[in-house]
């Protein structure tokens, strides 16, 4: 039992790190996802379509270590249908490859410590991979998890951590925090960034929940796009959302889940290698929908 327990906690530890250090929203202890997200534009033909691959897989290294190894893959479909003053056949597609390294020891009896580094692959890949194509996120995490405490009436779990993530445009570490409390049977509700929720349980098998969460892709543009007279060598995406998610478990480990809602903030930018604004593409909020079916510890 102490085994199985602290393997659910050394992949807890590996997925905060990805959570932190990517722009994907993943919930914090998948082992494998498949997942497929949607937003047509308001008012317009623009459309945008993700495809989402994920796998994690830790390796005990010693009593009370493990070393977790990962992959995630990324495939952004960007239907550009206004009229907009450049080819955008350069844009319809855009890659993520992620290669994940975690590592995680325990500190005490509820607590542990991960770092997480995160070579990554972001661009349009419509030629061979240049320095420009990659890029390096990472984090440190300090874990205090009392979920499974028998003497307390509200269990909860505190994540706090640096990350540094060399697409973010920031040349130093951000901060992170996450924190999770089961308030009774039937509700419990997680406070932080990229992603916050309030959940209500039906039963075991059946979760309904209000969330906010933010989500995005920073992309290096291998022919570069010029636009009145400027390049624009890069894109990037930032959205915020709410709204309302269902998850069904078949399983106490397989996830079928749904989110619907509305973006409340959408910039979709061109940028030149400094990293300043280009071009807009449509900012237009519209509505939202991500599904998929993960495999959970």
């Amino acid at each position: 039992m102490q085994l199985k327990s602290d393997f659910r906690y050394s992949l807890f530890v590996f997925i905060i790190c990805v959570f932190a250090c990517n722009n994907a929203t993943a919930q914090l202890t998948d082992l494998a996802r498949l997942e497929y997200s949607f937003i047509p534009s308001s008012n317009s033909e623009d459309q945008y379509t993700r495809l989402r691959a994920l796998l994690n897989y830790p390796i005990k290294v010693g009593e009370e270590n493990y070393l977790v190894v990962g992959a995630e893959y990324n495939r952004i479909l960007l239907n550009l249908e206004e009229d907009y003053p450049f080819n955008t056949e350069e844009l319809s597609a855009l890659n993520i490859i992620d290669l994940n390294l975690g590592y995680t020891f325990k500190t005490g009896e509820n607590t542990r410590l991960g770092f997480k580094i995160n070579p990554r692959i972001a661009s349009t890949l419509n030629g061979t991979v240049t320095m420009d194509d990659v890029f390096l996120n990472g984090g440190v995490f300090y874990i205090k998890d009392r979920t499974k405490a028998d003497d307390l009436k509200r269990p909860y779990r505190l994540v706090l951590g640096l990350t540094y993530n060399t697409t973010a445009g920031i040349p130093f570490p951000l901060p992170f925090v996450n924190y999770f409390r089961r308030i009774n049977k039937n509700w419990s509700f997680s406070a932080g960034v990229p992603k916050s929720n309030l959940k209500y349980y039906f039963n075991d098998s059946s979760i309904l929940q209000l969330f906010t969460s933010l989500d995005g892709y920073f992309a290096n543009l291998q022919s570069p796009i010029v636009i009145n007279g400027k390049e624009a060598s890069n894109i990037s995406l930032s959205v915020a959302v709410g709204g309302l998610g269902y998850e069904y478990c078949f399983t106490d480990n397989l996830v079928a889940y749904l989110y619907s809602g509305y973006t409340f903030r959408l910039n979709n930018i061109l940028r030149n290698e400094d990293r300043d604004n280009i071009f807009q593409l449509n900012q237009r909020n519209a509505f939202y929908l991500r599904t998929g079916i993960k495999f959970k510890i």
